[in-house]
């Protein structure tokens, strides 16, 4: 069994290479430091540093676009960076699925 399919099974964080390469897909906003601030796919606002911290209102986490319960695998091109509220909305809904939150601002 590949040690990925076990990451996978005991919801394991990402590693920081990870992390950092898929917060590189999340939209750039001008005039907004894009090493601190950019906006999910649903364009509400994260913060990288509040990777995991459900307790912020720009708090993100990694979401698998085709969740792994439909076979979806931990490959950069299946992972998305969204806020919590927006994945946990997503569930496991794929390949149809709406945005459940935006913040108009950041800070």
């Amino acid at each position: 069994m590949e040690e990925r399919e076990i990451r996978k099974r005991i919801n394991e964080s990402f590693d920081p290479r990870t992390i950092l390469a898929v917060w590189n897909k999340a939209t750039i906003v001008p005039g907004y430091n894009e090493s601190d601030y950019r906006r999910d796919r649903c364009g509400a606002w994260i913060k990288f540093s509040d990777y995991g911290d459900i307790d912020s209102d720009f708090g993100w986490e990694i979401d698998h676009d085709k969740p792994v319960a439909k076979g979806g695998a931990d490959d950069l091109s299946n992972l998305q960076p969204l806020h919590w509220l927006n994945n946990r909305g997503k569930s496991d809904n794929w390949p149809d699925w709406k945005c459940f939150y935006q913040r108009e601002e950041a800070d």
